[in-house]
C-alpha cells in the first residue's frame, strides 16, 4: 500500500475550510477536517501544505508534444517584426557556428509585417547552409534555395515555391517532419525536460495530437522513465490503417505504461489557419484538404473502429462542413480549434454533442491579424462564450509549440482575452473563470473529492477567487501527483 496524507489543504470549489486529504493506491480515500487525519504508516508520504489550495491535476486536450519538445531547442523568432529582421537574426546566429547541417528558427507571424517573406534574404543568412524558419501557426515553412534543395531531396520530390521561398500546409508539414527525424534517444531526452516542465506548470495529462503517430514511442519513453504525464496519443489518416489493424480503440489503455499511455482520437485536417492565410472561409480563399464525401468515409470509418474523430476547422466555411460531417455521419468528438464560425453554427455544437476543443491564447497572438484579414466577421472569432451560452462543451489547449504547454496562459486568455497591457478583444467573449477552470481539468471537475483519482495540482493561490487575467498567468503551482505520485513538488 502507499499512503500520501496531504495536511491542511483548502479545496479548490468548497469555503476553503482547511482540510486534510488522504490518498491511498492513487485514489482520494479520506477528505476530513485540517489535523484530524493521521498516518497509517511509517512510510506515509506526510506533505505540510500550510493552507495551499488542491485541486484536480490539469488538462492540455491538444499539443504537439515532439514539436513543443524540439522547438525549445530552435531558434526564436517570434519577436522579430519584420522579414528583415528574422533573417538579422538568423544571421546573427548562424555566424557563431552554431548550425553544422541545418539553421532552424521558429515561431515567425507574417501576417502583419511591413514585407512579405523573400527567400533572398534567407539566401544571405548563409547560401551554403539550408535554413528553414517554421512559422507560429505550424501552416508554413519559409526556406532558402539550399534548404529547398535539401528538403527536396530528403523527401524524394521537388520543393518549389515563388519568389518568398515559403512552403504552405501538406509540403511545410513534409519539411516539418522531415525536421523532427532526430534519434530516439535525443528526442526522448528532449521529451524528458519538457515532461518536466509541464508537469511544473500543474499538467498531468496532454492530448498528443503528432503528425506521426506516437503510441509506441510514448510507451518507449515510459518504460525508460519518462512517467511524469498521462498521454492521450491521437493517429492521423496516414496511419488510420495501421491503428484499426492493430484494433485500437479511443480511451484504449496500452499495456505495459502503468495507465499512463492511452489511445487517442483520429484526428483530420479540413482547412488551414488564419496566419497562414489557407483558412476555408464562406467569403472565398483559403484551402480545403479534402472533399465533404472523402471526410465522410475516413470518419465514419474511424468511428465504426471505436476511434473518436478530432476534426481541424479553423475557417468559418471549414467548421461549417466539420459540422456536416459530425452530422452525418452521427458521431460526437471535438473541433479542434473553432476559430471563426457562422451565427448559425454556434448551437450545433451543442445539439451534436461535439465538443469545441479550443487554444485561447491564439486569439491573443492573432487578434491584429484576424482584424486585418477578417476585417468585420472578428465579432464570431474565438466565440468561447457564445458557444458556452449555447451549451457547448469547451475544452482548452495550447496547441504547443503555437502557444506555450502551459493551462494558466490558456485560461488566463480565456477569462480575459487581454495581455501585455491591451485592453481586452471582444470583451463579450470572455469566459467566467469557473469555465475556463472545468474545460481544464479531466473531465471538467471542479474539485477534489473521496473516490477521485489523485491526478492532483497544489496552488499557491485559489485559481476560482480571481478577477482578470493577471493572477492566472503568474499562478504559483506547489506540487503536481498522478495517481498521488508526485511529478512536481515545491512544498
Amino acid at each position: 500500500m502507499s499512503e500520501v496524507l496531504l495536511r491542511t489543504v483548502r479545496r479548490v470549489g468548497t469555503s476553503g475550510a482547511p482540510s486534510d486529504v488522504r490518498v491511498v493506491d492513487g485514489r482520494v480515500t479520506a477528505v476530513a477536517p485540517a489535523g484530524t487525519l493521521e498516518a497509517t504508516d511509517a512510510d506515509t508520504d506526510v506533505v505540510e501544505a500550510a493552507g495551499a489550495w488542491l485541486g484536480p491535476g490539469l488538462v492540455d486536450h491538444h499539443v504537439h508534444f515532439d514539436q513543443w519538445a524540439l522547438v525549445r531547442r530552435r531558434v526564436d523568432v517570434s519577436t522579430a517584426d519584420s522579414a528583415e529582421a528574422t533573417a538579422d537574426l538568423l544571421h546573427a546566429v548562424a555566424r557563431t557556428g552554431v548550425a553544422d547541417r541545418v539553421l532552424i528558427g521558429h515561431g515567425y507571424r507574417d501576417g502583419m509585417w511591413p514585407r512579405p517573406p523573400r527567400r533572398e534574404l534567407l539566401d544571405r543568412v548563409d547560401p551554403r547552409l539550408p535554413v528553414v524558419v517554421i512559422s507560429g501557426d505550424l501552416h508554413a515553412v519559409w526556406c532558402n534555395a539550399a534548404a529547398l534543395e535539401h528538403f527536396s531531396g530528403v523527401l524524394g520530390r521537388p520543393l518549389s515555391t515563388g519568389d518568398d521561398g515559403v512552403l504552405r500546409e501538406q509540403d511545410a508539414f513534409d519539411v516539418t517532419g522531415a525536421l523532427s527525424r532526430v534519434p530516439d534517444e535525443v528526442l526522448d531526452g528532449f521529451v524528458a525536460d519538457a515532461v518536466d516542465a509541464a508537469a511544473a506548470r500543474g499538467v498531468t495529462r496532454v492530448r498528443d495530437l503528432e503528425m506521426v503517430f506516437g503510441l509506441d514511442r510514448w510507451t518507449r519513453r515510459v518504460q525508460a522513465g519518462t512517467d511524469g504525464l498521462r498521454v492521450d496519443s491521437g493517429v492521423y489518416p496516414n496511419d488510420l490503417d495501421a491503428a484499426v489493424a492493430r484494433g485500437l480503440r479511443t480511451g484504449d489503455v496500452v499495456p505495459g505504461t502503468r495507465g499512463l499511455v492511452r489511445m487517442g482520437p483520429f484526428k483530420v485536417i479540413t482547412d488551414g489557419s488564419l496566419g497562414t492565410r489557407t483558412a476555408a472561409m464562406t467569403s472565398g480563399g483559403g484551402v480545403l484538404a479534402y472533399a465533404f464525401e472523402d471526410l465522410v468515409e475516413m470518419v465514419r470509418r474511424a468511428v465504426d473502429a471505436g476511434l473518436v474523430p478530432a476534426v481541424h476547422a479553423i475557417g468559418d466555411r471549414a467548421n461549417t462542413l466539420a459540422l456536416d460531417v459530425f452530422e452525418t455521419v452521427g458521431a460526437r468528438g471535438t473541433i479542434e480549434h473553432a476559430q471563426l464560425l457562422a451565427d448559425t453554427d454556434v448551437e450545433r455544437f451543442a445539439r451534436l454533442g461535439v465538443a469545441a476543443s479550443v487554444q485561447p491564447e491564439h486569439a491573443m497572438d492573432d487578434r491584429d491579424v484576424a482584424d486585418r484579414y477578417w476585417a468585420g466577421m472578428t465579432d464570431r472569432a474565438f466565440p468561447f462564450a457564445s458557444l458556452d451560452r449555447a451549451g457547448a462543451t469547451l475544452l482548452l489547449g495550447s496547441d504547443a509549440p503555437v502557444a506555450p504547454l502551459d493551462p494558466w496562459v490558456s485560461m488566463a486568455a480565456a477569462v480575459g482575452r487581454d495581455r501585455g497591457g491591451r485592453e481586452p478583444w471582444h470583451p463579450a467573449e470572455r469566459l467566467a473563470v469557473l469555465t475556463a477552470w472545468r474545460g481544464s481539468t479531466e473531465g471538467g471537475r471542479v474539485g477534489v473529492a473521496v473516490g477521485d483519482v489523485a491526478d492532483l495540482v497544489l496552488l499557491e493561490a485559489d485559481p476560482l477567487d480571481t478577477t482578470g487575467s493577471g493572477p492566472l498567468r503568474r499562478a504559483r503551482v506547489l506540487g503536481t501527483a498522478i495517481a498521488g505520485r508526485f511529478t512536481h513538488r515545491d512544498v
